[in-house]
């Protein structure tokens, strides 16, 4: 076959170029792949974008459509290429970069080209044959990059945070199990990484779950901050090209196709350059990050060992972890998860610096914004994921040795006071301390209180909770 049955020629205000003739996308998709090969992950890599651009095009031809400005031709195609898109198909096409200049130009015109030229083929037509059917006068018709792109990439983002906050709630729930599981397990808490006062690790586990339940309504909040969009505005939010009723139409269908509430903005030109929306998702997705690694630090802790280390859980072994050390297992899921809290944080540096960069009526800077965005509620899910899955519902507990370390720590004592006095439990804290001996053995040997009095101050019911009534030493 020659070469010229492999391209097709199509201009653009550049001129002409060979475009690849098996290709949904056109030339200003072309030059994009030639100007932005920067982080080699293309718009198809986050299907929620593709999915979303789709359902923001169709809305906007039946808009179209609704007020006589698309033949029923045109709309029937344009809305058939649009449902593959939706159903999954075709997003290999969706291949420019995910950081590029221009404000996301390239992104929505790799959606008009991939739909024009699809819904040719669906009329029958060549790819390219564009008299017809055309990616900017049919496709984008009474629509702009600068309201296209920034309401496709909050719906991607609403259906992203479904997939977490779902995540979440799994993950929340597998520790709110593991809370009810090791609640007879008594160990000692510490704070400042020293002995504290006594605890169980049921109640340590289900302060996980509390705060990842935190994060199931926020992130809910935040999917609510999203659904309101600035299409209909076009270039600036004056809606320059559009007729009155097209916004309230295209985002009445928006909302019917997409399943999302959206809603237009109240202030249009506010709308389409202010990116506080996204600052604020950024900086909760951040903090469910930092509540994510500082769970995983202390799993690493607990864990830590096995005869060298606290040993209070087992991690479920998933791999070796050292190709010199025979019999090291590392706590590998909980150490991806660090990684995956450290790029969430790092992202949302980079989403900050986005937001205060653009100028006056635009902010140029979206694609990096949205890009990280995404990437961070893909990274979170997955790790939240693989966290519930692979971590927690195998943890076990070490209950012998959590009870060792109660039984041997000077903390103890601080579980005593309100029976012996402040006096005297310090002088037994002072003497455990010089010989090494538990405090438990030191009040029995002072004759402090009998072996029975003491057991029964260390079951979970006194040492877990408020104390009620009396203060007498149990006979």
């Amino acid at each position: 076959m020659s070469d010229t049955a492999n391209f097709r020629v199509e201009k653009d205000l550049l001129g002409e170029r060979s475009v690849p003739a098996a290709a949904y996308y056109g030339v200003q998709t072309l030059r994009a792949l030639e100007n932005f090969s920067i982080s080699g992950i293309p718009l198809n890599h986050f299907p929620d974008l593709v999915v979303a651009l789709a359902m923001v095009k169709r809305a906007c031809a039946l808009a179209n459509s609704d007020l006589g400005k698309l033949d029923e031709e045109q709309l029937g195609a344009i809305v058939h290429a649009c449902d593959e898109l939706i159903g999954g198909q075709h997003h290999e096409h969706f291949c420019v970069d995910m950081i590029q200049g221009g404000a996301g130009t390239s992104t929505n015109m790799n959606a008009n080209e991939v739909i024009a030229n699809r819904a040719l083929e669906i009329l029958g037509r060549e790819r390219g044959d564009y008299d017809s059917l055309h990616p900017n006068i049919h496709v984008n018709m009474s629509q702009s990059t600068n309201d296209v792109y920034p309401t496709a990439l909050r719906l991607s983002m609403v259906f992203g945070l479904r997939e977490l906050t779902a995540a979440a709630a799994r993950l929340q729930e597998a520790l709110a199990e593991k809370g009810r599981e090791f609640a007879p397990v008594l160990k000692m808490g510490r704070t400042q990484l020293q002995d504290a006062v006594p605890m169980s690790l049921g109640q340590e586990f289900n302060a996980f779950a509390t705060n990842i339940g935190e994060e199931v309504a926020r992130l809910n909040e935040m999917a609510e901050l999203l659904t309101e969009v600035n299409l209909g505005g076009t270039a600036i939010g004056t809606g320059l090209n559009t007729e009155a009723d097209y916004r309230d139409l295209a985002i009445g269908h928006l909302r019917r196709i997409s399943g999302v509430p959206v809603k237009a903005a109240a202030d249009l030109v506010e709308a389409t350059s202010d990116m506080g929306a996204f600052v604020l998702l950024s900086g909760m997705l951040k903090r469910c990050a930092i509540k994510l690694s500082k769970i995983c630090n202390d799993l690493r802790l607990l864990s830590s060992g096995p005869r060298a280390g606290l040993n209070e859980i087992n991690l479920p072994q998933k791999q070796p972890g050292s190709s010199i050390m025979p019999g090291k297992v590392n706590p590998v899921i909980p150490e991806a998860v660090n990684q995956v809290a450290f790029t969430v944080v790092g992202n949302d540096t980079a989403i900050t610096m986005a937001a205060e960069a653009g100028q006056l009526q635009l902010n140029v800077m979206e694609p990096l914004i949205g890009f990280k965005l995404l990437e961070s509620i893909r990274y979170l899910g997955a790790a939240m994921g693989s966290l519930q899955r692979d971590c927690i519902q195998g943890i076990t507990a070490n209950e012998a040795v959590c009870r060792g370390y109660l039984e041997q720590s000077i903390g103890l004592v601080t579980a005593l006071n309100p029976y012996l006095g402040y006096g005297k439990t310090s002088a037994i804290a002072q003497r455990a301390l010089a010989t090494g001996r538990s405090v438990a053995e030191l009040v029995i040997e002072e004759k402090l209180m009998s072996p029975e009095q003491l057991e029964a101050l260390l079951s979970p019911e006194a040492m877990l909770a408020p104390l009620a009534g009396s203060r007498d030493l149990p006979v």
